[in-house]
């Protein structure tokens, strides 16, 4: 244990990061007023009772047992602050006040409040020495220094009163460890509730990073696309230049449809999306919108029934695919291969012919990497590259799980 804090980086009598935390917040709160004055009007009161009972056997109570019973309890003010000076404290003054003979009562009360407040505070070891300090002394001054010291009559204690002390020592240290171990245990569940939370928090705006990132880059790209026809041709054919208007209106007008979709699920928790999440259903649209942007996509195989998370998924990989080809590639011509394979796995294969542009496309470079975690989300991977004969592969492989009830 001790070997771990020092890892940590704190001493291995200091108190666990929890009573770190919680003790500098303590030097704001308020003095425990309340609490004091109520023990030092008990001990006193009970110590007169004591006093009473145990007549002829104990010194009679004076100002001095007075002051040390004060004392005793006055030091309570700081347990909460500075509980380690507080438990030795309250443990000497008591043992001044046995070792003058006063008669036994509500003292104990004083050592038995300080020593919970260090042990909970987490200075389990300054309470155990200060604890066992004072039993020692107890020890020595009932059965060897009585000799010496008042009341002048006064006879060796029972060793029998020394079993009932010990017992309640060990029954006030139980107390605390288990008031300890509680906080401590309940300090580390806030702690893992607060990191989940923010792990959450964290995988959110991922998703919703990754969302935006794949919507708008596809949409942009088409708009630049369109924009550079329009322009071309303003002048000389002004159908097609209008015909890459009304493509550029489309594809901005879906871009903000989507957009909106993935910003909706900002709202409060519980609100149902306003629409589904795309699939592969909606593979034709992508066709249509990369021939708008002059590229011919070739689609082969049968669409899969997907879950919406795997579906949706598979729908990006595809789109980020077709918007890399139109931002970096050379060639008017891309296929889309589904392949279902044995039945477990869908394999997406995406192929250009070529060759890159080595234009700078206004790409953020998050692409492929947007595709790879999607794909590793669902337990899938991404193998993008140069193929070997020219050109550029993406092949994506999901699991493939078919909804039963679709069946």
């Amino acid at each position: 244990m001790d070997e771990q804090r020092l890892r940590r980086g704190r001493p291995p009598w200091g108190p666990p990061p929890w009573v770190l935390a919680h003790g500098r917040q303590g030097h704001g709160r308020r003095w425990p007023w309340p609490s004091t004055l109520l023990i030092t009007a008990f001990v006193l009161v009970g110590s007169s009772f004591a006093a009473h009972e145990q007549a002829g056997e104990r010194a009679d109570l004076d100002v001095f047992a007075r002051v040390l019973l004060v004392l005793a309890c006055g030091q309570l003010l700081w347990r909460l602050r500075h509980p380690v000076p507080v438990v030795f404290g309250t443990a000497a003054t008591t043992a001044v006040y046995l070792g003058a003979g006063y008669p036994y009562g509500p003292v104990f009360l004083t050592v038995a409040v300080a020593c919970f407040s260090a042990v909970v505070a987490g200075h389990r070891r300054a309470a155990w020495a200060a604890v066992g300090s004072l039993w020692a002394a107890h020890v020595l001054v009932a059965h060897w220094l009585y000799r010496w010291l008042p009341p002048s009559d006064d006879s060796a204690a029972y060793w029998g009163q020394e079993a009932v002390i010990a017992a309640w020592v060990a029954a006030i240290v139980a107390l605390a460890e288990l008031v300890r171990v509680r906080r401590e245990q309940w300090a580390r569940e806030q702690a893992e509730r607060a990191q989940a939370a923010r792990r959450r928090a964290d995988e959110e705006r991922l998703r919703i990073a990754r969302e935006l990132h794949d919507v708008l880059a596809h949409s942009i790209s088409v708009i630049n696309v369109q924009a550079g026809v329009g322009l071309a041709l303003l002048d000389s054919d002004p159908e097609q230049a209008r015909a890459a208007l009304t493509t550029i209106k489309s594809a901005s007008k879906e871009a903000l449809g989507e957009v909106r979709q993935v910003l909706d699920t900002l709202r409060a928790a519980g609100d149902a999306p306003r629409a589904p999440a795309p699939g592969l259903d909606r593979l034709p649209e992508l066709v249509e919108q990369a021939a708008s942007a002059g590229l011919s996509v070739t689609v082969e195989g049968e669409v899969p029934r997907l879950p919406p998370g795997a579906d949706l998924a598979a729908f990006r990989i595809v789109q980020e695919a077709l918007t890399n080809v139109v931002r970096h590639s050379g060639s008017r011509h891309a296929r889309v291969v589904l392949d279902q394979g044995d039945g477990t796995t869908l394999r997406l294969r995406i192929d250009d012919d070529g060759p890159a542009t080595g234009a700078d496309a206004g790409g953020s470079g998050n692409g492929l990497a947007g595709m790879r975690e999607r794909a590793a989300a669902l337990g899938g991977t991404i193998e993008a590259g140069p193929r070997p004969d020219g050109g550029f592969r993406v092949l994506a492989v999901l699991p493939l799980r078919v909804e039963e009830d679709d069946r």
